[in-house]
């Protein structure tokens, strides 16, 4: 049952009615594959298991909490992606879901691009390797440092998004003596099925031009007006954590009809259109997913007959799979540190990390799935809330879940699903360390972004 949004704070602590949550599993000690990275099992002891190694191992090496991502299961669905487009288009992995160096590499090791949304990003994506060609640059305010360093270093498409950052673009590039090649990043007017502050194509939003009030026509007037701009397509991105194609149907439908209408009034056809990304994964069983290939086919069936209909030659599709490829890979590990009964109610669990390691539970009301994998346990289900350490009532983990009845401090429980957004998110509240990232591989683990430590805020903080 969805509830509505509201910020974090006092309300996030209120009390659920019944049919609030989902009856508890069969058996408590069953990973769902749909929600947990294709590796993850449990041994003959019921201790979780990842890439051969268990998570008793993996606590006892590299502490929790702790972001554990299988890498395997990365690039499985890394080239899913690629696969199912084929060589007619292009896929960009949207770099705000998650991303270091280790992950970048993988990227282009398997053959996919790369969409980066600021500076840091960009240093991240280049000191990897990646070709500066296969990189997007995204972003509703661009500074003129991030602008001139894309330029410079060769980005393959920056994303404009707005009249002040096609003339600041225009201006950095014809400095460099560089044609930029871009796109124009519009909104469709489309409603995605989402949260409100993930939902980023309908009017009243910040991010770009706007397809009904003419502001988009407009941005490729301006556009085509700069010897210094190429401008090479179309950007369209719906909203996230979206499971149906319909939204981008209807995308597809308005972005050609403004392909058609560039080319009625300026005698060019635009070779590209970008749908952007936003397709969901199951955070719990009853999510349902689509799979790439299913994705694929849709979308270029769209693409291809909305464009017959308007006579004009299918463009290159790009799309932006971030979550999709990332969210299923990971799951964060945490210690039990108090269990608290409340009569009648339901038991709080509290672990070790919390809204600084996880914000989207009170950001969003993302809902998750825990388990416990430090042993197998047949007792019976009770309901819990999983929650952080933090001076703050509505640091939630799991809102509701069923864990074992006799869950017990020191014991290691998992919410799979966190490699999108959790990292990338990660907060110092209360001083908090932001957790590492353990990959894990064909019985090896190994860290890709080290612990914070103390020492480490204490750099920052000159005095």
């Amino acid at each position: 049952m969805s509830r509505s949004a509201h910020p974090a704070g006092p309300r996030h602590g209120d009390v659920l009615t019944e049919g609030h949550y989902q009856a508890p599993p069969a058996d408590l000690n069953a990973l769902d594959p749909k929600v947990w990275s294709r590796t993850v099992t449990r041994d003959a002891e019921g201790v979780a298991t990842v890439g051969g190694i268990d998570v008793k191992r993996l606590a006892a090496e590299f502490g929790t909490p702790a972001y554990v991502l299988d890498e395997e299961d990365f690039r499985t669905r890394a080239r899913a992606w690629r696969d199912a487009f084929g060589e007619s288009a292009d896929v960009y992995y949207a770099g705000k879901a998650f991303l270091s160096k280790a992950v970048v590499r993988w990227l282009h090791e398997e053959g996919l691009n790369l969409d980066v949304c600021s500076a840091g990003e960009l240093a991240v994506a280049l000191a990897a390797g990646m070709p500066p060609e296969r990189i997007a640059l995204h972003g509703n305010n661009k500074s003129v440092y991030e602008l001139e360093h894309a330029v410079k270093t060769g980005v393959g498409h920056i994303v404009v998004d707005s009249y002040d950052e096609i003339e600041r673009l225009s201006a950095i590039a014809a400095r460099q003596g560089v044609r930029q090649p871009v796109l124009i990043r519009i909104t469709v007017g489309v409603e995605a099925h989402t949260h409100e502050f993930i939902a980023t194509a309908h009017e009243d939003q910040k991010f770009g031009l706007s397809l009904t009030g003419g502001a988009a026509a407009e941005a490729v007037r301006r556009v085509l007006g700069h010897e210094s701009l190429e401008l090479r397509g179309i950007h369209s991105h719906i909203g996230s954590q979206i499971f149906d194609t319909a939204g981008f149907e209807v995308a597809a439908r308005r972005v050609v009809g403004l392909l058609a209408q560039i080319r009625d009034e300026h005698g060019v056809e635009l070779p590209e259109i970008d749908l952007g990304g936003g397709l969901g994964i199951a955070y719990t069983s009853e999510d349902d997913p689509r799979e790439p290939a299913e994705i694929a086919a849709a979308l270029a069936d769209i693409v291809r007959r909305e464009c017959a209909a308007a006579h004009l030659d299918a463009p290159r599709l790009s799309v932006e799979p971030g979550r999709a490829i990332v969210g299923p890979t990971a799951f964060t590990l945490y210690e039990v540190g108090t269990v608290k009964p409340l009569e009648g109610l339901r038991t709080y669990v509290s672990v070790d990390g919390g809204m600084s390691d996880n914000i989207r539970t009170a950001l969003y009301d993302a809902e998750y799935s825990v388990a416990l994998v430090s042993r197998r346990s047949d007792a019976e289900p009770m309901l819990v809330r999983v929650v952080g350490k933090h001076c703050e009532s509505g640091d939630i983990v799991v809102r509701d879940a069923f864990l074992p009845a006799d869950l017990a401090p020191g014991d290691l429980i998992a919410v799979p699903a966190t490699g999108a957004y959790c990292r990338s998110m990660a907060s110092n509240y209360n001083h908090a360390l932001k957790p590492p990232v353990v990959a894990v591989k064909d019985g090896a683990a190994r860290v890709i972004v080290r612990r914070e430590t103390e020492e480490d805020l204490l750099r920052l903080d000159i005095g």
